[in-house]
């Protein structure tokens, strides 16, 4: 199986910060990788470098086998990586339908096949980005990427702040995705647990370097690494207000508990 992605001796950051040193990785066509780690050891900075969003110090990136080192973000979109960052990408003033059609490249994904992953969204396809609730903009912004007709889809947090049942829902499309459609996806995610039975290998990032590298299950298995690295990269359970139903910044929270996005507008695509 040939590598879609090879990442050499990477080191890159924000203006005069240095967040990725000398990360090397490489990832087969077809492969789930899950991407950990604690808070601030530079998982979404990877992702940004990935997409072109940082400033590049030294090393390589290669896609498919192209040297996609120096291309602008909106050419590595339009190569074949898809982005779902943690500020949900959508058009809050547009409905469901002409998210998916204003972004659409080709023909291998559709409104209808978007509809077919998630069924939710068929039912909301005339309600307003801004009318959805945290789980279902969740689904449009991973809908959104998938239409843009990529090889690789990067998903940064895609489960923070949903209800149970909607993390379900979404980890079976990403898993359909990634199993059933040959979908290469680097996922990155706070809750180990959940992520790793459905993804292939694993990386734990410490201080912008990769510190443990393993097979999903055999890291699964591992209590030792698994309390190693990531003891406390789960969030604590916050804590109700005296008085209230609703825990802190509960206002406004989405069907079923999950927190709605703040999107920003898409850098690969202009607004309407």
């Amino acid at each position: 199986m040939s590598d879609l992605l090879e990442i050499e001796g990477l080191v890159a950051g924000y203006r005069d910060a240095v967040v990725i040193n000398g990360l090397s990785l490489s990832l087969a066509k077809g492969q789930a990788l899950a991407l950990l780690g604690r808070n601030g050891v530079g998982k979404t900075t990877l992702i940004d470098t990935i997409m072109g969003l940082t400033r590049h110090v030294a090393g390589s990136i290669r896609f498919d086998g192209a040297d996609i080192t120096r291309l602008a973000p909106e050419k590595r979109a339009a190569a074949g990586i898809g982005w779902v960052p943690q500020e949900r990408n959508i058009f809050r003033s547009l409905t469901v339908e002409e998210n998916l059609t204003a972004v659409q490249r080709g023909t291998g994904w559709t409104a209808s096949r978007a509809y077919a992953l998630f069924p939710r969204l068929a039912e909301r396809r005339r309600n307003l980005g801004s009318q959805l609730s945290g789980g279902e903009q969740q689904m449009l912004a991973v809908a959104r990427a998938l239409m843009l007709d990529p090889r690789l889809l990067l998903l940064d947090e895609p489960l923070e702040g949903l209800a149970p049942i909607i993390v379900d829902e979404l980890l079976a499309a990403i898993a359909k995705l990634n199993r059933e459609a040959g979908l290469t996806t680097i996922l990155v995610e706070q809750k180990a647990r959940k992520i790793l039975p459905f993804t292939d290998r694993a990386i734990i990032l410490e201080r912008g370097a990769i510190a443990h590298a393993a097979d999903s299950a055999a890291l699964l298995a591992d209590e030792a690494a698994m309390a190693a690295h990531l003891a406390v990269a789960e969030r604590p359970a916050r804590v109700r207000r005296q008085g209230s139903s609703l825990p802190p910044g509960g206002e406004g929270m989405g069907m079923g508990g999950e927190r709605p996005g703040e999107p920003l507008t898409p850098s690969i695509a202009p607004h309407p």
